[in-house]
C-alpha cells in the first residue's frame, strides 16, 4: 500500500492528498507537523521536505514526480494526457507553475525570514499578476486543459484555495478564475482530501 507523508497545512502535500482520492485507491496518509517533524523525513527526503511517497522500496519526493507517479501506476482517470506533445506541454506547464507561481508561495509560507514582509508583498504582486493573465483562458475553458481536470489543475487548486490566506485579492477581470476554482472546489475528491487545518483557511 502507498503511504503519503503529509503535511497538513501544505500546499505541495495537498496536491499528492488530491490525486490520490481522485483516483479512489488504497493507500495511507501519515500527517506531519511541519515544525517538529520526525528524524526519518530526513532520512527519506535529503531536503526534509513532505509530500513524501513510499510504496514498497520505492521512496519518492516532490509534488509533481509524485503525483505523475501515481498517474502512471493507477491510470483511471487519468490525468495526465495520453497524447507525448499533449503531455510534454503539460509538463512545460507545471514547470512554469512551480518558477512563476510556487516559488511565490514559499515566501509567503516562509513566516520567519528577516524583513519578510516586503518580500511577502512582492510575492503577492507576483501571484496577482499571474493569475490575472491567466483568467482569460477560463472564458471558454472548463479546466486548463479544456473540457477535462487534468494534473495543471490539482497544481493550481492549492494556491487558489490560499487566495484569502495569503491576502491576495484579486480585481474584476480574474472573475473566469474564481470561477473556475469553485467547480475544483466543488469536487468530491477535493473536499475529502483537505485536511481541517485547509478547512478553515477559506470561509
Amino acid at each position: 500500500m502507498m503511504v503519503l507523508y503529509s503535511g497538513t497545512t501544505c500546499p505541495f502535500s495537498q496536491r499528492c492528498r488530491l490525486v490520490l482520492f481522485e483516483k479512489g485507491m488504497d493507500f495511507e496518509i501519515r500527517d506531519i507537523d511541519l515544525f517538529n517533524k520526525p528524524e526519518d523525513i530526513s532520512v527519506m527526503n535529503p531536503y526534509g521536505q513532505v509530500p513524501i511517497l513510499v510504496e514498497r522500496d520505492l521512496v519518492l519526493y516532490e509534488s509533481n514526480i509524485i503525483n505523475e507517479y501515481i498517474d502512471e501506476r493507477f491510470p483511471h482517470p487519468q490525468l495526465m494526457p495520453a497524447d507525448p506533445v499533449m503531455r510534454a506541454r503539460a509538463r512545460l506547464f507545471l514547470f512554469n507553475f512551480e518558477k512563476e507561481l510556487f516559488i511565490h508561495v514559499g515566501t509567503l509560507e516562509n513566516v520567519t525570514a528577516k524583513g519578510h514582509e516586503k518580500a511577502h508583498e512582492k510575492a503577492r504582486a507576483g501571484i496577482r499578476d499571474r493569475l490575472t493573465q491567466l483568467a482569460p483562458v477560463f472564458v471558454k475553458n472548463k479546466f486548463m486543459l479544456g473540457d477535462d481536470f487534468s494534473m495543471l489543475d490539482v497544481a493550481i487548486a492549492p494556491l487558489l484555495w490560499r487566495l484569502g490566506h495569503y491576502s491576495i485579492e484579486l480585481g474584476k477581470n480574474a472573475a473566469p478564475l474564481m470561477k473556475y476554482a469553485e467547480r475544483i472546489f466543488s469536487r468530491p475528491a477535493y473536499i475529502e482530501a483537505l485536511t481541517p487545518s485547509e478547512k478553515v483557511m477559506r470561509r
